[in-house]
């Protein structure tokens, strides 16, 4: 699992039960419940490049579609609206992607 070692799988699990019906992934809850809100900004360096698929540097669209994958393979895809409204909270500068600063504040606030 990616994010072995740095988050608990029982939490990862609660974490994608939490959001596992279309429509219901709020970014807040799930970095509250999966435990990456309380982590360090190194840590959440090291969690923005295992999501950041093709190692860009940034987090675009199709990538953040697939977030909850990132956490457990079966996980679902985030719909349409779910992902352009998760963009939008982490896309601080307009850009159409979320940087590892903007990612690190989006898991923060």
């Amino acid at each position: 699992m990616a994010f072995k070692g740095m988050l608990k799988d029982e939490d990862i699990a609660a974490a994608l039960q939490h959001c596992a019906a279309a429509d219901s992934f709020n970014h807040k809850e799930f970095f509250a419940k999966v435990g990456l809100a309380g982590k360090s900004t190194e840590d959440l360096k090291k969690a923005f490049y295992l999501v950041d698929q093709d190692k860009s540097g940034f987090i675009e669209e199709d990538e953040l579609k697939l977030f909850l994958q990132t956490f457990s393979a079966g996980a679902r895809a985030l719909t349409d609206k779910e992902t352009k409204a998760f963009l939008a909270a982490g896309d601080a500068d307009g850009d159409g992607m979320i940087g590892v600063d903007e990612f690190t504040t989006l898991v923060k606030v």
